[in-house]
């Protein structure tokens, strides 16, 4: 029986080895079309659900439910590259095109023009690197999303950072034990 947890936040990753980013995002558009087990997860109006998968060559996966208005806020994955794909509704992802450095700093100013955002709806999805920032919105009034997350390696730690302006802030470090 898959392991089914409810919270504010999903469970959220530094090596060579294991799958290629493109494996990880080909493995989530895969599960993404799984209809029965995209239905399998219940979906809560006032929180995030999900189930945790078995993913490719030890990578550790998500199926998670968004309800209207939801979001990660701006969060890294420790390191582990990874991919993901919308399986119902629409997701927004709004990301940085900028390398950061992962140790050292607790405040960023942005150049302009680093901002990407992109709408990644039904079957949707994309890949990225161990150096992504990014946050992840349901921005739907009225509509449940459902998508798939992998990462390699397992997310050994996420940082979280609040953003004004072009202003980054590190804001806190969660590890995989606060996720259970």
């Amino acid at each position: 029986m898959p392991d089914v947890r409810t919270s504010a936040h999903p469970p959220a990753a530094a090596d060579g080895g294991g799958p290629s980013a493109s494996e990880l995002l080909d493995f989530v558009r895969r599960t993404a079309a799984d209809a029965a087990l995209v239905a399998a997860l219940p979906l809560d109006p006032e929180g995030r659900t999900w189930i945790r998968l078995n993913g490719p060559g030890g990578a550790e996966a998500w199926l998670i439910g968004w309800p209207p208005g939801t979001g990660t806020g701006w969060h890294d994955h420790g390191g582990s590259r990874g991919a993901f794909a919308t399986a119902t509704g629409e997701l927004t992802e709004q990301s940085l095109a900028a390398q950061l450095p992962t140790e050292g700093w607790k405040t960023l100013e942005l150049t302009e023009g680093v901002d990407r955002e992109r709408r990644l709806g039904d079957g949707r999805g994309r890949a990225f690197g161990p150096h992504h920032v990014h946050q992840v919105l349901n921005l739907s009034h009225d509509t449940h999303a459902v998508s798939v997350h992998a990462y390699y390696p397992p997310l050994p730690l996420m940082r979280r950072y609040s953003r004004t302006g072009q202003v980054l802030r590190l804001e806190e470090v969660e590890r995989p034990e606060e996720w259970a």
